[in-house]
């Protein structure tokens, strides 16, 4: 798919790609000094919540557990419920500072389920906005973001911790 706006892309193809495990989410797990770099919003001892490199729309995160596995039944239920219990506070996040309109949440378990990173699950939050799908994606392959990725992460992470 071609992108016709993505500046921030650039900083990302030059972040160093040594992957433990070749799992990206934990390497973020364990690089605790590099949150803005690699755009984390939030950490606990839990789970992080980390923007989404390549949204399907602008304000995408992921709340990722720190414990590597790709099944959600192999997930500590006093973790599942923590992640969770925050995806119920976030959505208001997502209205208030970023005026969506409604909010998609949701897992991809395994690559059938459509999983992009299949090894290491993790919990979507979408803003959506009424007709913010257009022709584009669908004859052209291309996404159009209106917004800079940066600017929405910090005006996220400014924003987090009033609704954690």
């Amino acid at each position: 798919m071609q992108q016709l706006y993505s500046p921030w892309r650039d900083e990302y193809v030059k972040i160093d790609k040594k992957l433990i495990n070749d799992c990206v989410f934990c390497d973020i797990a364990n690089s605790t000094n590099d949150d803005t770099k690699l755009a984390v919003l939030f950490r606990n001892k839990n789970f992080f919540i980390v923007m989404n490199r390549y949204p399907y729309i602008p304000g995408h995160f992921m709340i990722v557990p720190n414990f590597h596995t790709a099944n959600l039944e192999d997930l500590d239920m006093a973790v599942w419920l923590d992640m969770t219990k925050t995806a119920h506070k976030l959505v208001p996040l997502l209205k208030d500072i970023l005026k969506a309109q409604g909010v998609n949440i949701g897992m991809n378990l395994g690559k059938a389920a459509g999983a992009g990173i299949e090894k290491h699950i993790h919990l979507h939050l979408l803003p959506r906005y009424k007709a913010d799908t257009n022709f584009i994606t669908t004859i052209a392959n291309t996404r159009v973001y209106s917004v800079d990725f940066d600017k929405i992460y910090k005006k996220l992470l400014q924003n987090i911790k009033n609704y954690i």
